[in-house]
């Protein structure tokens, strides 16, 4: 294992050497290595120099980002998470206010698998902590109280420093704060994302501002606009694709609407592929002996197994439905394959089917629901990564050709056929509207009474074919 400490680095030549001394001679979990990495921004004092002393004493620890002026610590903590290499990160200042000697008992619940997250609490009770000045412990607590609102959490401190993350999961999430707005926009996409945030107490020792501390009452007004910002955004991913599903996880009723199409064909032995957060897993792995829930971003399953960590028969499992490989742990052993909305993203799209095949016993059903229609492929279609759509004859011969037969072909979804093509062939867009999506998932309702009434073809098919 590793640890990237990720230091904002700012006008603090006189403390940043002995910190950095510090975060070295830490005591750290046993088999962990550490990286540093030093993102400076914009120091017009020796700064960099004391660094370049550090760096220079320990080979290969420091690694030092140097800006051409200062932009905030949000600009300079996105520089250092795009070069953190470690499996878990921390967010370390490079003043003396936070103890180093601390990061074990932080990183606790990230190595135990039970946090994607924990935040460094200077106000539970426990530990040490300077007494200073009462104006600034109510702005935190109010900002803190706020963000709670917002986030739906019971945070005691969202300002602290100490914030250590699952890098990867830290890497996914767009930072878009210049300055320590930070602080409270990765608190509430962290939320948003469903992430499982620990608080654990830490002692702290305060600095005043005649020694040094600079967030003040300009910061106490940015971090509420932050909050409010962030509060209605949907920006909680890197990858716009991966944030159209996340959208999908707001639609309960098309969910269901989509689980109850296909549920007469699932049996007790179930294999999911493109699970993504567990949209449809949670649904249909109900009343099942067996549910593996796969998907290629180990993220999404991080996620989808918080959701559903209450599951004993449920299991998750990286897969790539194109290689044969990752299959085989599962060759012969389910009676149903699920598969939605992940075939025309393959370009082999014969060789997934045919480990689809290969994943069933004898008598076992693949469910395949892909997008219908070329005449609508659009820039919706683009941004997600689709080589294709498919009439009902090329789906049904793909099927045939991998050697299933092929019982039943349903249209599923007439009503949102016109959305899309208005969305994605006339104004082109490249996201799905997420307020566009909740209206729509208020009147599933109606939309399955009427759905099959529809004179045009469906929005998507889905094949049952048998083994």
């Amino acid at each position: 294992m590793r640890l990237s400490v990720l230091v904002p680095l700012y006008n603090e030549e006189e403390t940043v050497a002995a910190l950095l001394e510090k975060v070295i001679a830490a005591p750290m979990p046993e088999g962990m290595d550490l990286e540093i990495i030093v993102a400076d921004d914009g120091s017009t004092d020796a700064s960099v120099e004391e660094v370049e002393r550090i760096a220079a004493a320990h080979p290969g620890m420091i690694t030092l980002l140097k800006a051409d002026r200062n932009r905030g610590k949000g600009a300079a903590l996105r520089r250092a998470i795009a070069e953190a290499r470690g499996e878990f990160a921390i967010v370390q200042d490079a003043d003396l206010e936070y103890d180093p000697r601390e990061y074990r008992h932080i990183l606790n619940p990230l190595i135990d698998g039970r946090a994607d997250a924990v935040f460094g609490s200077r106000f539970m009770v426990s530990g040490e902590r300077r007494v200073l000045y009462f104006w600034h412990s109510l702005a935190n607590s109010l900002l803190t109280g706020m963000c709670n609102i917002f986030a739906d959490l019971n945070l005691t401190d969202m300002e602290t420093c100490y914030k250590a993350f699952r890098t990867s999961l830290l890497k996914s999430i767009p930072i878009r704060s210049e300055r320590f707005g930070f602080e409270p926009e990765i608190t509430i996409k962290l939320a948003k994302r469903q992430a499982r945030i620990y608080e654990t107490p830490i002692s702290y020792n305060g600095r005043t501002y005649d020694e040094g501390k600079k967030i003040g009452l300009k910061d106490a007004f940015e971090a509420f606009w932050v909050i409010l910002k962030t509060a209605v955004s949907g920006d909680i991913y890197v990858d716009k694709d991966k944030g159209i599903l996340d959208a999908f996880s707001n639609a309960p009723n098309f969910n269901r609407w989509m689980a109850d199409t296909i549920r007469p064909h699932i049996g007790k032995y179930v294999l999911e592929i493109g699970a993504g957060i567990g949209n449809l897993s949670r649904i249909l792995s109900t009343g099942r002996k067996r549910y593996v829930a796969t998907d290629l971003d180990a993220e999404h399953l991080e996620r989808l197994r918080a959701r559903l960590s209450a599951r004993p028969q449920l299991e998750t499992a990286v897969l790539d439905a194109s290689r044969a490989e990752d299959g085989a742990a599962f060759r012969g052993q389910m009676d149903t394959v699920i598969c939605l909305n992940v075939v025309e993203h393959i370009k082999d799209d014969l060789g997934a089917l045919q480990n689809i095949h290969a994943a069933l016993r004898e008598g076992g059903r693949a469910i395949i629901l892909v997008p219908e229609g070329q005449s609508i492929y659009c820039s919706l279609d683009e941004e997600l990564g689709h080589w294709r759509r498919y009439s009902e004859e090329q789906l049904r011969a793909r099927m045939v050709e991998a050697g299933f037969t092929v019982e039943a072909m349903l249209r599923f979804n007439r009503v949102s056929r016109p959305g899309w093509w208005w969305n994605g062939k006339v104004l082109r867009r490249r996201t799905i509207s997420r307020s566009q999506l909740k209206n729509f998932d208020r009147l599933v309702w109606l939309f399955r009474r009427i759905d099959a009434k529809l004179p045009w073809s469906p929005t998507s098919i889905i094949a049952v074919g048998r083994k």
